[in-house]
């Protein structure tokens, strides 16, 4: 285990540069001392680690320094292999590049620990086609042409023009700055601005894109996280119906696949949970939780209680008669 974390120390002053020991110490998920042992050691097996006294000091390797650290275990292979045989190795259209480097991990892999792994991932399944009840996820079809448009505008940094289709509108030509993308629930997202301002595409509304020779206006560093959950709170205070659902667990998938977005979610009493969602609008939220029978009761807004109470009301009827 010690061997291991010394490599994987070097890699981490080899990717990151200066980094302090209590940094160290916690990706390491070890205590300072013990991060101090390890420099020493490295130090004595004549690998050029050096400290950078004072406010801003850390441990360095020396410039320019190169060593060959490609020993992988067995059970870092094996989760290297399990995640390339998930629905989400065709993220970002990278799914040839990582079918390629998962052939070179294994063939780096010493033939110990290559023994049996192929029988070892096959035993692993991450995200089947279908669940238990047989239905497919919803999958959104991306250009590969576009993919490859866009990931590279976005990892050069230069701007991106693409024709943009949105829901009931006719296709418009944008020109962006590309800041990242993400992907949640098989949809793909560019995350963008336009002339100063926070844009969010759907890539499988893209149907040409390209990317042209200036420079994007972006910042040089970026963190996607915290800009996504700005979007998704901004997304969320835009005027959607807001719905307060109670659900039985067996329907919550085809709820949450027919909601705009979710804002909370709460387990409530023998087998189902209470969600607050939003709905583009009050016919969009008939439509949808209608489709979930008696599987389904809306809390609130009380107009949607309504309009679901006419429709049954008129059902009934109809079907009450000889």
């Amino acid at each position: 285990m010690r061997a291991d974390r010394l490599v994987s120390l070097v890699l981490l002053l080899r990717q990151r540069g200066r980094m302090t020991a209590d940094e160290l110490a916690c990706e390491l998920e070890v205590s300072s001392r013990t991060v101090l042992r390890d420099i020493e050691a490295l130090s004595t097996a004549g690998v050029p680690v050096y400290a950078d006294r004072g406010r801003h000091g850390g441990f360095s390797l020396l410039p320019g320094f190169r060593t060959e650290l490609t020993g992988l275990n067995h059970e870092e292979a094996l989760a290297l292999l399990t995640a390339g045989s998930s629905r989400g190795e065709k993220v970002f259209g990278l799914s040839t590049a990582l079918a390629s480097a998962m052939r070179k991990v294994v063939d780096a892999l010493p033939e110990g620990h290559r023994a049996g792994l192929d029988d070892a991932a096959r035993r692993f399944l991450v995200e089947p086609d279908t669940d238990l009840l047989s239905r497919r996820p919803v999958t959104e079809s991306v250009d590969k042409g576009v993919m490859g448009e866009v990931r590279k505008a976005v990892l050069t940094g230069r701007k991106l023009r693409f024709q943009y289709t949105a829901p009931d509108k006719e296709p418009r030509w944008h020109t962006v700055d590309p800041i990242g993308l993400v992907t949640v629930r098989d949809r793909t997202y560019l995350l963008a601005a336009k002339s100063g301002e926070d844009r969010t595409y759907r890539l499988s509304r893209m149907s040409i894109a390209e990317e042209l020779p200036e420079r994007a206006d972006r910042p040089s560093q970026v963190d996607l996280d915290r800009i996504w959950a700005q979007r998704s709170a901004q997304f969320l205070s835009e005027n959607h119906l807001p719905v307060v659902v109670r659900v039985h667990l067996a329907r919550r998938e085809e709820l949450l696949g027919a909601a705009r977005a979710v804002r909370a979610e709460e387990a409530d009493s023998d087998g189902w949970v209470r969600l607050d969602v939003t709905f583009e609008d009050l016919r969009h939220a008939v439509w949808a939780i209608w489709q979930l029978d008696t599987g389904a009761e809306v809390l609130a807004p009380e107009a949607l209680r309504a309009a679901l109470r006419d429709r049954a009301t008129t059902i009934a009827d109809r079907y009450g008669r000889p």
